[in-house]
């Protein structure tokens, strides 16, 4: 029989990772955001962030390779093709062949537009666009998705970084996030992004977008082995000096774990995906036919990684450390408010290879073990199937034991294996719109409700196909969030 996702609590989104200003999704409550603010194109993001002069003008991203951990991307014109490649659909819907890779939730499309997108209808081009980007699905588009998928996916970043050899994957974007209730020192999705800071790769995570006075930073933003991003409002202006912190941008109320970098993350215009979840529910976010409009951490962390793209192409050598480092001491200081008490700083391109002149002290920052519960990791986000909560030691797949995943001498994933689970094929084996595409492959174990499946389903996509850039049938009109984590989410 096949099984199908009926409710989501999700784990993801970093508490609303596109949230933008404006009427809020269905089911959420709108926040005392600034509902003014203008549209922010990526030629104004680019230009706030010094990226449009003097050295960093030359800079593109080209020979550096960015994953993007998200929902997808979708073939909308101003993603070029020879530029995205797909990495392995571990999301629900990677069981329906005509889902598999797409985005229909219509986040990961933003992400990639900000970081490598080159749309010529309306001439907004990515930070970075010469980047080459992999793409990793973990969420339908409803927004169902577990940590372990996040952990999954990681784990396959790293042993999969080098694949291509022109374009190795430095940076990984993380606008992903969870409620984590286990200890730094154990937690398992902490884990996994020091695994890949330690593999030579840069993890910028969002904050998230609970508000200012939230008291802490979402998991694994909290964790000093990533680059945490907060957001600005510019303003429109071209100046810094009227830039602000966004009022949704999460803050640590202890000295461990605050916000790393800020980064322009109101209003930013990118690539919008027609008919996908986030479009249906925010028409007025469209800018044009080809663009949308959203706000949040997540678009900051996007400007943030095509940002340490620039920085790796201009300094290939550079750790994850140095780009950190350069990021956070060559900002530009917000002069005013909160961002201001705490010494936030903007980033800017020019005054981190400025910085790159001087040397970085070694960190000694803790590791975590790993070894704490998944459950830990999941906090109050938790997936529903068939009216069973996933919780306890269990994937998506079926068990998990973390002490085992985190101790291990041999490589978490073995061709389309991860811990032993069937998750995708064994290899790239050719082409979907993207230039390469990790091969797919049917899941067999019984899903956490007991039962044994043949396969899974998400029923709102139910009968839906991909035509082009739109979805042939159906609409998002009745779609809900319950997740904690949307509660305080509005669209732009």
């Amino acid at each position: 029989m096949r099984r199908h996702i009926r409710a989501v609590t999700t784990t993801v989104l970093a508490p609303a990772t596109i949230v933008a200003l404006g009427g809020a999704p269905a089911g959420a409550a709108a926040t005392p955001v600034d509902g003014t603010s203008p549209v922010a194109s990526l030629a104004h993001v680019r230009s706030v962030i010094g990226a449009d002069t003097a050295a960093a003008a030359a800079l593109t991203g080209k020979g550096v390779g960015v994953a993007l951990i998200d929902t997808g991307v979708a073939s909308v014109p101003g993603l070029p093709a020879a530029q995205i490649a797909n990495g392995p659909d571990l999301s629900f819907e990677s069981q329906a062949a005509n889902l598999r890779y797409l985005d229909s939730y219509g986040h990961g499309t933003h992400m990639a537009g900000i970081i490598v997108g080159n749309d010529t209808t309306s001439g907004a081009k990515g930070i970075a666009p010469g980047v080459k980007l992999t793409s990793l699905k973990i969420s339908t588009g409803t927004g169902a998705s577990d940590v372990s998928q996040m952990i999954a996916a990681l784990d396959w970043v790293v042993q999969h970084r080098s694949d291509d050899p022109a374009n190795p994957i430095r940076v990984v974007n993380l606008s992903y996030s969870t409620g984590t209730s286990s200890a730094a020192g154990t937690d398992p999705l902490q884990f996994a992004v020091e695994k890949a800071w330690q593999a030579g790769i840069v993890v910028v995570a969002a904050a998230g977008n609970d508000g200012n006075t939230t008291g802490m930073l979402t998991n694994p933003a909290v964790d000093d082995w990533v680059i945490a991003v907060g957001a600005t409002a510019t303003k429109g202006t071209a100046s810094t000096t009227d830039d602000t912190l966004a009022p949704f941008t999460n803050l640590s109320s202890t000295t461990g774990g605050q916000v790393d970098v800020l980064a322009p993350g109101t209003s930013i215009a990118s690539l919008r995906v027609p008919g996908s979840n986030v479009d249906n529910l925010n028409p007025t976010a469209r800018v044009g036919t080809t663009l949308f409009k959203g706000s949040g951490t997540s678009q900051a962390t996007a400007v943030v990684s095509a940002a340490a793209a620039l920085l790796l192409q201009a300094k290939p050598t550079a750790t994850p450390n140095q780009i950190k480092d350069w990021l956070t001491s060559g900002g530009t200081p917000v002069t005013s408010g909160t961002a201001a008490t705490l010494g936030l700083k903007q980033i800017n391109v020019n005054g981190a290879i400025a910085r790159s002149a001087t040397t970085t002290a070694a960190p000694a920052w803790k590791l975590s073990s790993g070894t704490g519960g998944l459950q830990g990791s999941r906090g109050a986000s938790s997936l529903t199937l068939d009216g069973v909560k996933l919780s306890g030691e269990r994937t998506i797949w079926g068990s998990f034991s973390t002490s085992q995943w985190a101790k291990s001498t041999t490589p978490a994933w073995n061709g389309g294996l991860w811990m032993g689970y069937r998750l995708a094929g064994d290899g790239w084996t050719g082409t979907s719109w993207a230039a390469t595409t990790w091969g797919s492959a049917t899941w067999t174990a019984a899903p956490w409700a007991g039962s044994a499946a043949t396969g899974w389903s998400d029923p709102a996509w139910t009968g839906r196909t991909w035509s082009g850039r739109t979805w042939s049938a159906g609409t998002w009109s009745g779609r809900t969030w319950s997740s904690d984590n949307w509660a305080n989410a509005t669209w732009a």
